[in-house]
């Protein structure tokens, strides 16, 4: 295993089972499967956290993750949702991940979201930048994008 896919592997958790499996990102194409139940792992669409998950998968990852904390019952937060799942397709190098305020309040709370939808993007565990209202998807890419330093597949 050579340096660059060391520093680029990420903590998913299975969508079936729940079980946190390590993902190696340079391998993403392999269509990696769950330890525990052997389904996929779904890499190309956002990923659900929940309270229990959300520091280890923040902590662990070594990819810039991009979380968008959201409610059900919020209506630029659905209108966003397709958008967030695009632009999760055009930077494949970005984990894209989604928080439920109203289910995970501990994390709601421990990053101070007031307004929703409100993203942030980590990086090596750390907050870089944070964006609240709703952003149509090429403008999202872009934001995400200079934030980490990649363009967005399909940019020019």
């Amino acid at each position: 295993m050579d340096a660059t896919s060391v520093q680029r592997k990420v903590t998913v958790a299975c969508p079936f089972c729940g079980r946190l499996n390590r993902v190696d990102m340079a391998r993403a194409a392999d269509r990696p499967k769950c330890g525990e139940c052997s389904r996929p792992i779904l890499l190309d669409r956002p990923l659900s956290l929940s309270d229990a998950d959300f520091d280890r998968v923040i902590a662990d990852a070594q990819v810039p993750v991009l979380v968008d904390f959201y409610a059900d019952w919020c209506g630029p937060c659905k209108m966003m949702a397709p958008h967030f799942e695009t632009a999760a397709r055009q930077l494949p190098d970005v984990r894209f991940v989604k928080v439920d305020s109203d289910a995970s309040p501990r994390a709601s709370a421990q990053y101070a979201i007031r307004s929703i939808p409100t993203l942030i993007i980590f990086n090596k565990g750390a907050e870089v930048a944070r964006q609240s209202g709703a952003l149509p998807a090429g403008e999202l890419a872009r934001w995400v994008g200079r934030h980490v330093g990649q363009t967005p597949a399909g940019s020019v």
